[in-house]
């Protein structure tokens, strides 16, 4: 079950998705952390941030819409007061970060370095680059890659970018990212959708629009990771809609070398045992002795 994510090892493939598992103490009474690949923590910023007004969740048809707006406790706290507890577990440590500046990134990577029982960064660039009117980085293949260099110059740890699916061609920006020295890419991040209150006209989110999640994206999660795998050297982990272990098992297949459980946390808060425990049994009924064997096996027909 042991796969690498550029020089980090994970016992096996399974991973958490950045703020849908809290710091990870928060499912301990409902998971064993030892059994995880890894425990990918809520985003965290420079200084403590409330995030956005409520009603900030909403339900859809086979997912939900998030406007949280990446509440978390900073990442100085992160350090001294939830890392401690993550480091008494048999699983990776991946910080997922963000900022508003590509200074932001380059500081809060800093203080990560030198923090014991990180083991990588999650670089999420899909947050609004404030000195060009909010557009995303992850939008533009030049700050894509300016936020990934600047990130890279400060840290020995690997560097994971996230990628946003709120672009045109993926493709092109997984490739700028990889260039500037990113050791794998995780995709995709949430799909920017919105919901409206029929009696009363406005939406049902304060935020307005809010990122959509689970079942409904899957499809366009797995044609995404299928795409950058297609053009990209380094590891995937594959992100969306996954709910059950034959969904883990389709990325696997179309190229991811991990992947990560995000809103099925919220359904049910066994999902990532549960899925481990599917794709091992997977293995076993199939005779196949390692993972790795059924990364990247699709087999597109030319005539289907």
């Amino acid at each position: 079950m042991t796969v690498r994510i550029g020089s980090l090892e994970l016992k096996n493939p399974v991973m958490t998705a950045s703020g849908t598992f809290g710091y990870g103490e928060e499912f301990a009474p409902y998971v064993d952390l030892n059994r995880l690949g890894a425990v990918v923590v809520k985003g965290l910023s420079l200084e403590p941030r409330a995030g956005n007004e409520p009603p900030r969740i909403m339900e859809t048809a086979a997912g939900m819409l998030n406007a949280v707006g990446l509440e978390n406790i900073g990442v100085r706290a992160f350090v001294t007061e939830k890392l401690p507890y993550l480091r008494q577990h048999d699983a990776a440590v991946i910080a997922n970060i963000f900022g508003e500046t590509i200074d932001e990134y380059s500081r809060i990577a800093e203080i990560l370095n030198g923090a014991p029982g990180v083991d990588a960064l999650e670089v999420n660039i899909s947050c609004p680059n404030v000195k060009k009117g909010g557009i995303a980085f992850g939008a533009d293949p030049r700050d894509a890659a300016e936020v990934t260099k600047r990130v890279k110059d400060v840290t020995d740890l690997p560097v994971i970018v996230k990628l946003t699916p709120n672009v045109t061609d993926i493709r092109a920006i997984a490739e700028s990212v990889e260039q500037a020295g990113a050791d794998a890419l995780s995709l995709i991040n949430t799909i920017r959708g919105m919901s409206v209150d029929i009696d009363k006209r406005i939406p049902h989110l304060k935020n307005i629009t809010g990122g959509l999640s689970g079942p409904a994206i899957k499809p366009i999660a797995l044609r995404m990771v299928w795409e950058v795998a297609g053009v990209a050297s380094v590891p995937i982990i594959g992100v969306g809609g996954i709910n059950t272990a034959s969904d883990a098992i389709e990325f696997l297949i179309v190229g991811a070398t991990a992947v990560q459980i995000g809103t099925a946390n919220f359904v049910n808060p066994r999902a990532t045992e549960e899925i481990l425990e599917g794709i091992e049994r997977y293995l076993r009924t199939r005779h196949i002795y390692d993972v790795n064997d059924v990364i990247g096996t699709l087999n597109v027909r030319e005539e289907m």
